[in-house]
């Protein structure tokens, strides 16, 4: 199997890494973290480079690249632990373009592709915690449309967002609508996360919506693989940004006149945080390959890469912080924020013992070792 990458997806890596490193620095995301973990500047300028239409048809205003480009990129902006949320983007753009009808691909994906709009999925409820099959939101079908009661929580830029993707009940099963936060009948409530991120909590009261299909548990099945994907890549490449921070700061920290490099019992340490990000990044491409394959291959291979992604994100973060010492957990500090970011992308889409849990529940009898 041939791993090395093209010409297109280097280019693509290296345009996106030099928008991080030039574009996108610490001060710049402080400010923005400082402003409420939002910038629709910044958000404009990844649409700049065209990556807001990676997984959108040219005929409809994209660029038509696929998961290993969304991965290339999650990665670069992983690296700089960018606040800005573009894996909702790839989410919104490659649900819409594989369940929604002609009608809405081409009000929506055209305007999703030139950054003009920001959809976002709107799936969470208190009661369901990891499990997306469970869903209390109603929809009801009107003589202009259908309209939607809901409570939806941690919405990513929810109230920036232009429009939501919403999982509904409607006459027994799930499906999924679009809702465009101007309509009537929603409010917004926003808050900053943990990792300095924007979200918001959204309610719907029997706002107007746009169905974009009855079979909406396989569309949001669909829609979660992509976000595991995603957070797979991203956190790629926040480990390896935090490893490289980690072992600059070791060979410049000294203790009793050497560089703290030098110590065994610490060189194993950053020995074993890079075996977790090789382990961490070969099932980040296994995520990204296995994206496009049928739903019960697809579900098992994302389950098994968000676990391991998880273990590892952890260890990572943890280890980061404690070879640092005390400043490891300063906010002025870069790989503080690092910490956080990999802690919130543990429990994203389902955390380790919940996948471990999808693992287990989709293993088959020969546990896939010679099936």
């Amino acid at each position: 199997m041939d791993f090395d990458f093209t010409d297109d997806q280097e280019s693509l890596r290296d345009a996106t890494r030099k928008w991080v490193d030039k574009g996108y620095d610490f001060e710049r995301r402080g400010s923005i973290l400082k402003a409420g973990g939002f910038s629709r500047e910044a958000y404009g300028e990844l649409a700049d480079l065209g990556l807001t239409g990676l997984y959108i048809a040219e005929d409809d205003g994209g660029i038509g690249m696929g998961p290993v480009e969304g991965m290339v990129v999650m990665e670069e902006l992983g690296r700089g632990i960018v606040l800005e949320p573009f894996a909702q983007t790839l989410i919104a753009s490659g649900v819409l373009s594989a369940h929604a009808p002609q009608e809405v691909k081409s009000a929506w994906l055209p305007r999703i592709a030139s950054g003009e709009s920001l959809v976002v999925l709107a799936h969470q409820e208190r009661a369901a915690r990891y499990h997306f099959e469970k869903c209390e939101a109603k929809a009801a079908s009107a003589q202009d449309g259908w309209s939607l009661t809901a409570i939806k929580n941690i919405v990513p830029a929810g109230d920036e967002a232009d429009a939501f993707i919403v999982p509904a009940m409607a006459d027994g099963q799930m499906a999924l609508f679009l809702v465009e936060r101007a309509a009537a009948g929603v409010t917004t409530r926003g808050y900053v996360t943990q990792d300095g991120a924007r979200a918001a909590d959204l309610t719907l009261d029997n706002a107007p919506a746009t169905l974009v299909t009855l079979d909406g548990l396989e569309a949001l099945a669909y829609a979660i693989d992509i976000g595991i994907a995603a957070v797979c890549a991203e956190g790629v490449g926040v480990m390896d940004r935090a490893l490289a921070i980690t072992v600059e700061y070791m060979n410049t920290r000294k203790q009793f006149g050497v560089a703290i490099s030098s110590f065994q019992a610490l060189r194993h340490r950053v020995a074993d945080m890079k075996m977790q990000l090789e382990l961490a990044r070969s099932m980040s491409y296994y995520a990204s390959l296995k994206l496009n394959a049928p739903a019960d291959e697809r579900r098992r291979a994302l389950a098994r890469a968000k676990y391991q992604l998880g273990v590892s994100m952890r260890f990572v973060g943890q280890q980061a912080v404690q070879l640092h010492g005390g400043i490891g957990v300063t906010d002025e500090y870069i790989v503080s924020h690092y910490f956080k970011k990999l802690t919130q992308l543990e429990m994203t889409f389902g955390d380790t013992l919940h996948q471990l849990g999808e693992v287990s529940s989709r293993m088959q009898d020969t546990a896939g070792v010679f099936a």
